[in-house]
């Protein structure tokens, strides 16, 4: 496909969105009263609608590998991250609602932050350090009871295709403070929505989802070695042009 028609999709698309995020976010503020269950799902058609436009309007497809490996309990899930379209995608996807942990600041985004409020998500402030993962941990524990799943991106920020980030332990620290399973989750977003990119390209992103991993007996350095060796080992089986070389497993 010419690059001229990359760009006019693309275009099109971001115009689409420009109309439709404000009227989501006003219907988002009306439901508001609601119980969170409804407040969630009717949040999350804009997930929905994003995903299935940038399908129709981008050619953006997907599959979901390893979905029955999503347990019936409380987990948090450990993410690579290339995109933003995981953070739209895995949202209105997963069988439960999530929980993100993002830096404060997105709350302020024009409608989107706003209506990202409504949700009970996890705004945290990267300059607080040890008090902001304290923060963390008690409402990652309340969020758990009440059935919600809570979702982090162990790089912390998107990764080019074909890289990997220093993974950070903070998703580890915070299933072994709370007892709970992680699920490991690889996918290849970035080739079709890359980092910083206004074109959209056309393609079949992999979300692969992996089994579940008990902190039981591990650290939470232990843990995330697992979680980081599954997750890369995984890019190289969905991503193999990208990733042509097996990596060390760290021990």
């Amino acid at each position: 496909m010419s690059h001229p028609i990359l760009f006019l999709r693309s275009l099109l698309f971001a115009l689409i969105l420009l109309v439709v995020t404000p009227v989501w976010a006003c219907v988002c503020f009306l439901v508001a009263p609601l119980p969170y269950n409804k407040r969630y799902f009717v949040t999350s058609r804009w997930n929905v609608f994003v995903i299935w436009l940038a399908k129709v309007l981008c050619g953006i497809r997907y599959q979901i590998q390893g979905y029955e490996n999503l347990p019936d309990q409380p987990v948090i899930l450990l993410s690579k991250h290339q995109s933003a379209w995981e953070t739209i995608f895995l949202l209105c996807k997963m069988s439960r609602p999530l929980v993100f942990v993002f830096k404060k600041e997105l709350i302020y985004v024009p409608f989107f932050g706003w209506a990202l409020g409504l949700l009970r998500m996890i705004p945290i402030d990267r300059n607080k350090g040890k008090d902001a993962f304290a923060q963390v941990v008690v409402q990652g524990r309340k969020r758990l009871a009440d059935g919600q799943w809570i979702i982090m991106f162990p790089e912390g920020t998107r990764i080019p295709v074909g890289q990997s980030g220093r993974y950070k332990g903070g998703g580890a620290r915070l299933a072994v403070e709370t007892n709970t399973v992680v699920v490991p989750i690889a996918l290849n977003a970035g080739e079709c929505w890359p980092k910083n990119s206004f074109i959209k390209k056309p393609g079949l992103v992999t979300v692969s989802i992996g089994k579940p991993i008990s902190p039981e007996g591990l650290n939470a350095v232990e843990l995330m070695q697992q979680v980081e060796n599954w997750i890369e080992s995984e890019m190289r089986v969905i991503s193999p042009d990208a990733y042509p070389a097996e990596p060390a497993q760290k021990q």
